[in-house]
């Protein structure tokens, strides 16, 4: 029965009984775990502040391999992020964190820089006084966090179909990028593949845009989540809440 102490962010958490929950949490050092919390409703007990949502802290658990749940044995709630209780777009975009972490790792598959990376999106995004560039800029670059560290990170630099290196890109040109190849090409015809405009890619090549629009930040987001339903094989509803169904890259 090893015993775990690690620092984690709870992405799931559904009641279990009167006094016990169930929770999916993400591990800095041991990765995703799904475990039992008995007793986390209570006042008084080993979890303190109890365990909420998008709230990140010090885990202490037992995880014995013949069984699905962990026993959560203590919670020393560390960090909150207030604007997603606040703001409506902010508690959007960290259920789409949570929710698309989970669907993309597996169980004690541990990603100490995804962790990390998505621990300050949630800072950023949770801070009351962030502006919405600022969450958006975030909310970026920890979707490309998780198709880095998935294996999944886009090819920006080379076509995909010749292997040639595409150098500096004027801002009007369009690409296409293929999802199924995982990458641009300057081929746009044909069925496979979604037009993009350059912008955007130096965008996600460079992350210094601090003179590109706030559209051009918009189209990165949409392009790095339609290719992350891509990898996943299906829309996460908390996607939609985001982008909407009329969405680019179908």
């Amino acid at each position: 029965m090893p015993a775990i102490h690690d620092e984690a962010i709870c992405i799931r958490r559904h009641d279990w009984s009167e006094t016990s929950l169930t929770v999916t949490m993400f591990c800095r050092e041991t990765g995703i775990i799904r475990g039992i919390a008995k007793g986390a409703k209570r006042e008084k007990g080993a979890f303190s502040g109890g365990i909420e949502l998008l709230t990140r802290g010090e885990l202490g658990a037992i995880i014995k391999p013949e069984r699905d749940l962990a026993t959560l044995t203590d919670w020393n709630l560390k960090e909150v992020y207030p604007a997603l209780h606040s703001n409506l777009q902010a508690h959007r975009m960290g259920m789409y964190l949570a929710d698309i972490t989970g669907r993309s790792l597996a169980t004690g598959d541990p990603h100490p820089v995804l962790f990390d990376r998505i621990t300050e999106a949630l800072r950023v995004i949770g801070n009351c006084s962030s502006t919405e560039r600022e969450r958006s800029e975030n909310l970026m670059w920890a979707q490309m966090s998780i198709l880095d560290e998935t294996g999944y990170r886009p090819e920006l630099e080379h076509d995909v179909e010749t292997g040639e290196k595409i150098s500096a890109l004027p801002p009007g040109r369009v690409l296409a990028f293929i999802p199924d190849r995982g990458g641009i090409a300057c081929n746009t015809r044909g069925d496979d593949r979604w037009l993009v405009r350059a912008a955007t890619v130096n965008l996600l090549r460079d992350s210094a845009g601090n003179n590109l629009s706030d559209t051009t930040l918009d189209r990165a987001n949409r392009l790095l989540a339609a290719y992350l339903r891509h990898v996943l094989g299906c829309e996460p509803p908390t996607m939609l809440a985001i982008f909407g169904e009329n969405q680019p890259y179908r």
